[in-house]
């Protein structure tokens, strides 16, 4: 597959391009309106638990409070305990680590447990998490601490109080009425390996199969890492030399003692590390060996990627080129006119079929609609048209990054082969998907559920702005409901006022509504209600709202009667 990064940097925006043989498969956008936040590491206070979410609420310093569900603590705020209470505690079951680099969570794999590495000394970064704890056992009956339920782990006790102190890193961005969700379980990623200070493991993608290769990462790792400190080895670690891996090690390392120094010298909540820019981090992520070429517009990132590369990876320089041709750079790839998809919500298939796309506050629902193309079965014609789909949707999921629950209505098939089969081709599509997904067996209403990793905000809030007419709801009032809200306007006035001359301003659209006809709706409106109404046309007022002035006063009097249809 040929697969290529482009990146357009602009006075006010940053829009990264990922394309796999010719079509866009992922965008990527930052504005100073919109700063990428995911990764950064703040100092933060606890400022109240709430049992009946499992979650609590930590003050970082921002407008809002981040949300830290119990099952991103990490460890050193965890008291396992059992439904004894003579019993002592015990050890918490190993479980997978959650890091905080998206692009690897997909395709981390945990390779040892606690039980294979030496217990490290607590550091004080840890002893500052646990400052208002104490470190005392904890059972079922301990009434004042939170706790929640794990399968692998069974009751486990959290210990967060407010007013504690607690070092956070977002995972995921604010979206809707939803603020910024963090971890405690830090990660920080380097080109080759993620280094979690707070964990004592290591872990190593699957993509490295090679059982030699994973041996020899695996002990480098163990032999370079201090005490108590863990990591993740990245995929693109494989076949890479001990200086060149070494290098990333002690680069992750010193930049973690900066950040130790910051937290113990913090004083209020805080950004104690600011994650790099987006274009450094998607070099750094998705700059593998399988991408055939970057190009960039900006001679200043041009010169700031290869002198990053030129230390991380030499080898790759040579394929990042400065485009420096005429016109935009996402027009002469072809990129611009595919983005118009982004924010359309009906999406053609090459068949003569469609996938239509609508958002709700909790999930994503896509509709497919049958192409020209008959085959002589209906069966056969609705599974074409299904697979056709399959393909287009998967695009259209990485692309927009639609997260969270996502329901596919896919035209019915009868045949249980011909189910599995579009299931199977889904999980196929979305294997190259570095966010997490799960897909589930089509219901007897050929619908499918698929549940997707939530990072990033949904691509199209970042592109697009809500209509001040609907309010996003893709709908406004209708020109009969207006002239009702007129009318109901018009009596509340009569029954207050003797006036007789008023001025009335709507919206082109709408004073040509009123004026149709022999004898106009306005015409109705003024014999009904004894007043005599000049309409005057306005393009600065929406169009589902109307303005009334008094002839005599010449004020606005719309607020000053009250009207209920």
């Amino acid at each position: 597959m040929k697969k290529e990064i482009i990146i357009n940097s602009a006075l006010n925006e940053m829009r990264i391009a990922i394309t796999e043989d010719d079509r866009l498969a992922e965008l990527f956008i930052e504005s100073p309106d919109n700063e990428r936040v995911v990764g950064n590491i703040y100092y933060g206070k606890v400022s109240k638990v709430i049992q009946g979410i499992n979650a609590a609420f930590i003050n970082i310093g921002s407008r809002h409070d981040a949300f830290l569900h119990f099952s991103d603590v990490d460890d050193s705020l965890e008291n396992l305990y059992t439904d004894d209470d003579d019993e002592e505690e015990e050890k918490p079951a190993q479980k997978k680590k959650q890091n905080s680099s998206s692009n690897e969570k997909a395709e981390a794999e945990v390779v040892e447990t606690e039980d294979d590495i030496e217990k490290p000394a607590e550091t004080a970064v840890i002893a500052k998490n646990k400052s208002n704890a104490g470190d005392q056992k904890t059972h079922a009956t301990n009434a004042k601490l939170p706790h929640f339920r794990t399968k692998r782990a069974g009751e486990i006790g959290i210990k967060l109080e407010p007013g504690q102190n607690v070092v956070v890193q977002i995972v995921r961005e604010a979206y809707s009425t939803k603020g910024v969700r963090v971890t405690t379980r830090i990660g920080m990623p380097g080109r080759y390996v993620v280094l979690l200070p707070y964990d004592n493991i290591i872990g190593i993608s699957k993509k490295i199969n090679i059982p030699a290769e994973r041996r020899r990462l695996r002990s480098l790792a163990r032999t370079y890492l201090p005490k108590g400190v863990g990591c993740i080895i990245r995929t693109a670690s494989a076949g890479k030399n001990e200086e060149e891996l070494i290098k990333d090690y002690q680069s992750l390392l010193d930049k973690w003692q900066i950040i130790q120094k910051k937290i113990e010298n913090a004083q209020r909540p805080g950004l104690v590390y600011q994650d790099v820019e987006l274009a450094t981090s998607v070099i750094r992520d998705l700059f593998t060996a399988d991408v055939s070429r970057v190009a960039v517009d900006s001679k200043k990132l041009y010169k700031d990627i290869t002198s990053y590369l030129r230390v991380q990876a030499p080898k790759l320089v040579t394929r990042v080129e400065y485009f420096n041709g005429v016109g935009h750079i996402f027009n002469y790839f072809g990129i611009e006119k595919e983005l118009e998809n982004t924010y359309q919500r009906k999406v053609l298939l090459a068949s003569g079929g469609s996938i239509v796309i609508d958002q709700t506050e909790a999930m994503f629902i896509i509709d497919i609609n049958s192409g020209r193309s008959i085959q002589n079965e209906q069966e056969q014609n609705a599974l074409k048209t299904d697979l056709e789909a399959v393909v287009e949707i998967a695009r259209q999921i990485r692309l927009r990054d639609m997260s969270g629950m996502i329901l596919i209505d896919f035209i019915d098939v009868m045949s249980e082969a011909n189910k599995r089969k579009i299931v199977m081709e889904m999980k196929k599509e979305l294997r190259r998907d570095r966010a997490k997904t799960v897909v589930y067996p089509l219901t007897q209403l050929c619908i499918m559920q698929i549940t997707r990793q939530r990072v990033n905000q949904y691509i199209t809030d970042k592109i697009t702005e809500t209509c001040p007419m609907c309010d996003g709801r893709g709908k406004i009032a209708s020109k009969a409901v207006l002239v009702n809200s007129i009318e109901a306007w018009l009596r509340g006035f009569r029954a207050k006022s003797k006036e007789f001359k008023l001025r009335l301003v709507v919206h082109p659209t709408i004073a040509n509504y009123l004026m149709e006809g022999t004898i106009s709706r306005i015409q109705r409106l003024m014999i009904k209600y004894f007043v005599k109404i000049k309409v005057r046309q306005s393009d600065q007022i929406h169009i589902d709202e109307f303005k009334i002035y008094s002839e005599k006063t010449e004020q606005d009097i719309t607020q000053d009667y009250i009207y209920k249809i």
